[in-house]
């Protein structure tokens, strides 16, 4: 059964779930609109209606479309649409659902009961350059000989200097990787390492992980940091929908879904 038609044609789409977990909810969505479902066999999108043809990245709008995602791990599994993605009709939505429901319904099982929680540390130093020299003799012997002498050094020294840190640089984040891994790997359905943002960033973990494991997978957060000293500084923060664990992409034009 589908819930009553709303008049505007478009809608903005927050997420995909069990079509028993269809409702509707106040008026939270986008835009102050309210928040309802489309069901076809077993699954929903939970939706509003909108008449923009796009919506700006900007503050209210994106806390009001991760507000529903937020209410929606409190009672279901979800698979989040990414922000912004808009379906030209009621049918279009409907037209998605009805053509992806296996593929739909074989990424909710792979979810079902687990949630996203976040992991990025970072090194917690004055100087990023003058911590990795210190710590990497053969860098620190480079960088006295190429500026212990009475004149600068030559550009292609300066290249090749920069070349040793960044590659000292990747050592020390694959090593102290490993580290943590070693620890949380028993702790996580699936983990997944995003890119890290700046210098400073050892790693950015998003873990995957089981919501009656989330009390373990603290735990070992708190022991795998008490394996480095004060120069790193750890902070993990969750749970979160599992956004980069939705192995999909929704094309709404076509009323397609694909593996990424």
């Amino acid at each position: 059964m589908n819930m009553v038609k709303p008049s505007t044609p478009q809608r903005y789409l927050y997420a995909i779930v069990d079509a028993s977990q269809a409702g509707k909810w106040e008026d939270i969505g986008i835009n102050g609109a309210r928040v309802t479902t489309i069901i076809e066999g077993p699954v929903a999108a939970v939706v509003s209606s909108i008449a923009a043809k796009r919506v700006r990245p900007e503050r209210a709008n994106l806390a009001s479309h991760n507000g529903v995602i937020k209410l929606l791990m409190q009672e279901s599994t979800v698979l989040p649409v990414a922000f912004g993605t808009i379906a030209d009709s009621y049918q279009a939505v409907q037209n998605l659902l009805t053509k992806n429901s296996a593929l739909l319904v074989e990424q909710l099982d792979s979810l079902r009961g687990k949630v996203e929680m976040g992991l990025r540390v970072r090194f917690d130093v004055p100087n990023i350059y003058e911590y990795i020299v210190s710590t990497h003799h053969d860098l620190r012997d480079a960088r006295d000989t190429a500026y212990g002498g009475l004149q600068e050094p030559k550009h292609g020294i300066k290249i090749e200097l920069g070349g040793q840190f960044d590659r000292a640089l990747a050592e020390d984040r694959e090593t102290h990787t490993a580290t943590v891994l070693s620890v949380l790997s028993n702790h996580c359905a699936d983990i997944k390492h995003n890119p890290a943002r700046n210098n400073l960033e050892v790693m950015n973990l998003a873990c995957l992980v089981k919501r009656e494991d989330l009390k373990a997978f603290e735990d070992a957060v708190l022991a795998a940091a008490g394996q480095f000293d004060n120069n790193f500084a750890f902070d993990f923060n969750g749970p979160w929908a599992p956004h980069n664990f939705v192995h999909i992409e929704l094309n709404i034009k076509s009323s397609h879904v694909s593996r990424r």
